[in-house]
Formats: C-alpha cells, sequence, structure tokens
C-alpha cells in the first residue's frame, strides 16, 4: 500500500485534514501496510551491542531488534518478517513521521517535547535508563563530581548535552564538551584520550564499553544525573498500531510475571495450561485487532517474555553484564510493571 493510497487522499479532499487525522483509514494505515508487505520495516540503531547489532553476516540482534521481531510474530505470525533500517540519532523520528520505517525501537528517551511537537507516539517504556558517565579506570575517580575541567565527549541529536550541562551548571564545575555525530566517532575520541570522559545513557555506555580494547580498563562512575525511559515510537494518529505495538510490549512484561515462557508455552513441548493461559491473556486484543487468537504465544515462543529478552541481550551472560536493577518486575524490587490485560 502506497503512503497515500486512493482511499486516503479521498479522505484527505473530501473531509479535510482534521478529518484525516481522526478517520478510520488513517488509524489502520500501518498494520494494513505490514500485513499486505508481509514484512515490517523496524528502524534501530546503527549498531549498539546488546541492543541492535548486526554481524559479519547482516544477522541482527539486539534487545530493541527482539522488539521488533516480537511486533513482526504478533502480526504476521513470524518474528524473523523484519527488515531492519539502521538509524542515527538525528535521523530516526525523520524517518518514522515519513513513513520510511513501520516502528521506531531504537534506544529513544520518550519526553514530552517529542511526544507534542514531533508528530509522533511513544507506545510504551521498554527500558528504564538514565545518563551516566564513562571514565578511564586508571584515573581513580569515583564520582562525576571529579570531573572539574574535563573534555566530555557525547553523541548529537540526543537529550544528553542539555541533561550534562544542567548537571555541571548546578553543581559549579565547569567542563567542555566535544560532539559527535554518531556513537562510533564519540566512542573513536574517548579511546584516543581526545576527551576525559564519555556520556550517555548507561546502557549505551554498557555497550560502548564493551567495545573497547581492554574494556576493564573503563568504568561507568555511579552517577546517574537524568531520567530516560527508552521505548518503542510510532507515528502520531496511527492509533490501532500503537495499542499493537503498545499491547505487545506490555504482553511480554504480564508474560514474565505470570511465568509464560518461550518454553512453556511452546504448541509442541510446552504443557499445554501455559499455552492457553497466553491464548486468553491476548484475547482482547486478538478480537479487537483482528490478530490470530494465539498471537501472544506466538511471540512467546519465538521471542521470549521480558526476562528471557533482557537476559539474552543484556545480562549477566552477555559481554554487557547490565543487572536488572530498576527493570526488574515490581514483584522482584523493581519497578516494571504493565496494565492487566484482562
Amino acid at each position: 500500500m502506497s503512503k497515500l493510497s486512493g482511499v486516503y487522499g479521498l479522505a484527505l479532499g473530501v473531509a479535510g485534514f482534521a478529518g484525516l487525522l481522526t478517520s478510520p483509514v488513517a488509524a489502520a494505515a500501518t498494520l494494513d501496510d505490514v500485513r499486505e508487505r508481509d514484512r515490517l520495516v523496524c528502524g534501530v540503531s546503527e549498531g549498539l551491542p546488546g541492543f541492535s547489532d548486526h554481524d559479519d553476516a547482516g544477522a541482527w540482534s539486539g534487545f530493541d531488534v527482539d522488539f521488533c521481531r516480537a511486533v513482526a510474530a504478533a502480526v504476521l505470525g513470524e518474528a524473523d518478517k523484519v527488515d531492519y533500517v539502521p538509524l542515527s540519532a538525528t535521523a530516526r523520528f525523520d524517518a518514522l513521521t515519513a513513513g520510511d520505517i513501520d516502528l521506531l525501537s531504537r534506544n529513544s528517551t520518550w519526553t514530552m517535547s517529542r511526544d507534542l511537537d514531533l508528530g509522533i507516539d511513544f507506545a510504551g517504556i521498554a527500558y528504564y535508563d538514565g545518563q551516566g558517565f564513562l571514565v578511564q579506570a586508571l584515573d581513580g575517580m569515583t564520582s562525576a563530581l571529579e570531573l572539574i575541567g574535563a573534555r566530555i565527549c557525547l553523541v548529537t541529536g540526543t537529550t544528553t548535552e542539555a541533561n550534562a550541562a544542567n548537571y555541571f551548571a548546578s553543581n559549579n564545575i565547569e567542563v567542555s564538551f566535544l560532539p559527535f555525530a554518531d556513537r562510533s566517532e564519540a566512542r573513536a575520541a574517548y579511546a584516543a584520550g581526545e576527551c576525559d570522559a564519555y556520556t550517555a545513557d548507561s546502557s549505551a555506555l554498557a555497550a560502548e564499553r564493551s567495545l573497547l580494547d581492554v574494556p576493564d580498563d573503563h568504568v561507568i562512575l555511579r552517577e546517574v544525573i537524568s531520567k530516560e525511559p527508552l521505548g518503542p515510537v510510532t507515528r502520531e494518529g496511527d492509533t490501532q498500531w500503537t495499542e499493537l505495538v503498545r499491547w505487545t510490549l506490555y504482553g511480554l512484561i504480564n508474560a514474565e510475571e505470570m511465568g509464560l515462557t518461550a518454553a512453556s508455552v511452546d504448541p509442541d513441548r510446552g504443557d499445554g495450561a501455559s499455552r492457553d493461559q497466553a491464548i486468553a491473556l491476548g484475547a482482547p486484543a486478538a478480537m479487537k485487532l483482528g490478530l490470530n487468537e494465539a498471537w501472544l504465544a506466538t511471540v512467546l515462543n519465538e521471542v521470549g517474555h521480558y526476562g528471557e529478552v533482557f537476559d539474552r541481550n543484556l545480562g549477566d551472560d552477555t559481554p554487557l553484564a547490565i543487572r536488572r536493577g530498576v527493570n526488574a518486575l515490581w514483584t522482584r524490587g523493581g519497578i516494571l510493571y504493565a496494565p492487566p490485560m484482562y
């Protein structure tokens, strides 16, 4: 389906712009496009280990990639029906609003200005993060308050510079910033000693640290200076698609809370009762959005619940070794929970 189909154009001519925003045709556009194409086009980062990265053969993996796969499984019944589009921080939202991608699953912070000004919707929070600082262990620093006069590398097109500037100004500390267009440039400058610290979301710093020659020579300082709620992003006015993306995310979280694993819902080797429970859990979305009755069971079987996705890509047995922390379930000391599904 084209970005401006004949029906879509007719709606614009007859009802005008205001009518278009609320028309069923506009609301269902992306879901229809994905079904007709039989592929999901998903925007991801250009290469961030643990979140979205690809190997030499072009196979993508990571926390954000697995969410793309979950949405594809929900709509198309197969998690691998995804085309990945790597996007820089400056290009990501424009690519979404232009219709170049169906979904943005790339470490993107939900802010009021973005939500209200950019023509986008955040479907939910997939990862609670905060901005931190990466420094060389040999420098012996234990606090960002020791970065007096420091040169700090960062990536443009993000909330990072404003957060850091406010933090150091409020503590009467003078620093200078070295902005770069992408993470690889910022990391290379930091590794070459062109700056004394590298600031970004703490999860991104864990990924960047894993790419340095000797990761143990670098430490992430204890301060977290901002709130960075990261989550999938859709186009504004595409209500049905946003609902599908939102409840796919919430389905992964609720499934972990209920103990519904990839293995337990397997149609051949699972326990049967878990699969029936997953089908019941996803029933409201199946009826409202026209999904297969087993859509959530399929998502879980192919991708796993939230905890399985986290552990596979970010957990203790990965190079990033990120602890669940605040991203643990609310029943296990974290703040992660999803609205009930029925």
